[in-house]
């Protein structure tokens, strides 16, 4: 088992910055790709960003090319996600979500471990 715990969400103005946070904890997280997701409620989850386990990959949705990081420090098992420009569309729920190395990426059901969310609202 492998639990994942959010921090760093909150409410910021458009055009401002946040930086999410993703604590590993239990089993090892060796291998395991890292990503992002975020979901408004009645909405399905969107990918957000995801990076490899050597952290020379990463992957990003189009939405947020050009404006969001991924990057992880595998010593301290944490994962981040450093957002900038935000604009209210950014506004969701995010998640942090876990899974072996493997196709599809970009799919929510492919992941085998997630924490439990971090609100970010973006005012205009």
């Amino acid at each position: 088992q492998v639990q994942l715990v959010e921090s760093g969400g909150g409410l910021v103005q458009a055009g401002g910055s946040l930086r999410l946070s993703c604590a590993a904890s239990g089993r090892t997280f060796n291998n395991y790709v890292m990503a992002w997701f975020r979901q408004a409620p009645g909405k399905e989850r969107e990918f957000v960003a995801a990076i490899s386990w050597t952290a020379t990959i990463t992957w990003y949705g189009d939405s947020v090319k050009g404006r969001f990081t991924i990057s992880r420090d595998n010593a301290k098992k944490t994962v981040y996600l450093q957002m900038n420009s935000l604009k209210p569309e950014d506004t969701d729920k995010y998640y942090c979500a876990a899974r072996p190395a493997g196709d599809n990426l970009q799919e929510a059901s492919k992941y085998t471990y997630w924490g439990q969310g971090t609100q970010v609202t973006v005012s205009s």
